[in-house]
């Protein structure tokens, strides 16, 4: 044996007693890992710190509660309704809910909760109530704003969430009042999305959220959330013949609230592009336009409307004017920013997801030409 051999063996030995050392450190942590990997994939009873079980179902339903709860608010209406044959004003009540937006005291709710109040008093999380003043409502998607003159520690906002990435099936909660009972949770799922919703101002709510989450009077204007305690949209309506749940809920999709609420903070109303087409009919073809807003957007963009032409007929010895209406030459709008519009729903929704003074190129049909007019939109007076 050399002596390089000599060397050679305790050097063997001690690679091998460093690495049962190491494999005897790596295996406690090595177990743990797959003990905690294990755990995340199987669902399974869990105890907590106080002796009781919960799954881990249980736990998400309990960390939305605890994490949102104080950012629902109860607001409670009084007005007058004229009733009876002689239209006596008689007094009223309604009740829903809110959301607590900031800590300066802005109250998210459906218009629809507010409408007419002639006065509002918000119940917050701790049982103070409060007076509430509207600083500005949106009939057309039934938003409305309140401020509400309460300390900062009492006021705990929302977080809002992203709605363009929700998926049928996915898991939300719902926070409300309903029947007046305070900040009462319901589970479900969505059921369905891009939904449309009728308003009492005929206009209609796009991209609206559909959950079978309970949603009962007065959770109007509550959060719907998602497993992460953020604001993905607002409970506004349910489907029910008898006013009560049925499985189907609305919610207001958080993308449209956060476009309108700092608006009607800022201003008291949305601002909406206005293109300057002042009636239309739908027809197979496209919408017919029958009247153009005289200098509006439509006009100044080259785009026609009907046309009325006046005559002067001789019968006997008088002479008569009439008025007959040209249709031949009126434009039949097909597509706004290349997506095409079949309805004038579809055109007011293309138009109001831009901006006053955006431009955008509105494509119609001329006497068997298609052309393609850049409009400028203007402010909605």
């Amino acid at each position: 044996m050399t002596r390089a051999n000599v060397k050679a063996v305790p050097s063997r030995r001690l690679q091998a007693l460093a690495c049962a050392a190491l494999i005897l450190a790596v295996m406690p942590v090595r177990a743990a890992a797959l003990a905690q990997q294990a755990s995340a994939a199987v669902p399974r009873i869990v105890a907590s710190d106080a002796g009781r079980t919960f799954t881990p179902e249980e736990l998400t339903n309990i960390a939305v509660y605890d994490a949102v709860n104080r950012s629902v608010a109860n607001i409670n209406t009084k007005a007058s309704v004229s009733s009876g044959l002689f239209l006596i004003e008689v007094p009223s009540e309604g009740a829903g809910s809110g959301i607590v937006l900031d800590k300066q005291g802005h109250v998210l709710t459906n218009y629809h909760v507010v409408e007419g109040a002639r006065e509002i008093q918000v119940l917050l999380f701790d049982g103070s109530s409060h007076a509430g003043a509207l600083v500005g409502y949106d009939p057309a998607t039934d938003v409305a704003v309140l401020r509400v003159d309460a300390p900062a520690a009492l006021l705990e906002p929302v977080v809002f969430g992203n709605s363009n990435n929700l998926h049928v099936g996915q898991r939300v909660f719902a926070i409300g009042n309903p029947f007046g009972l305070e900040r009462t949770l319901t589970t479900g799922i969505i059921s369905s999305l891009n939904r449309s919703l009728p308003t009492r101002t005929g206009r209609t709510i796009k991209s609206i959220i559909q959950t079978d989450a309970a949603i009962n009077p007065g959770n109007s204007g509550g959060p719907l959330l998602d497993s992460g305690s953020r604001l993905i949209g607002m409970n506004t309506a349910i489907a029910s013949r008898t006013g009560q749940s049925s499985g189907v809920g609305f919610a207001i999709p958080v993308g449209t609230l956060a476009r309108i609420v700092p608006q009607l903070i800022q201003r008291g109303k949305v601002v909406r592009p206005d293109a300057g087409v002042a009636r239309v009919y739908q027809t197979d073809a496209g919408l017919l336009v029958a009247a153009v807003t005289p200098d509006g957007p439509a006009e100044r963009a080259g785009m026609r409307g009907f046309r009325v032409i006046r005559e002067r007929r001789r019968q006997g010895p008088f002479v008569a004017e009439f008025e007959r209406v040209d249709r031949s030459g009126a434009d039949v709008i097909v597509a706004v920013a290349g997506e095409p519009v079949r309805t004038a729903d579809d055109f007011l929704s293309a138009i109001e997801s831009k901006n006053p003074g955006d431009q955008v190129l509105v494509t119609v049909t001329r006497e068997g030409h298609r052309l393609e007019l850049p409009v400028i939109l203007d402010a909605e007076k």
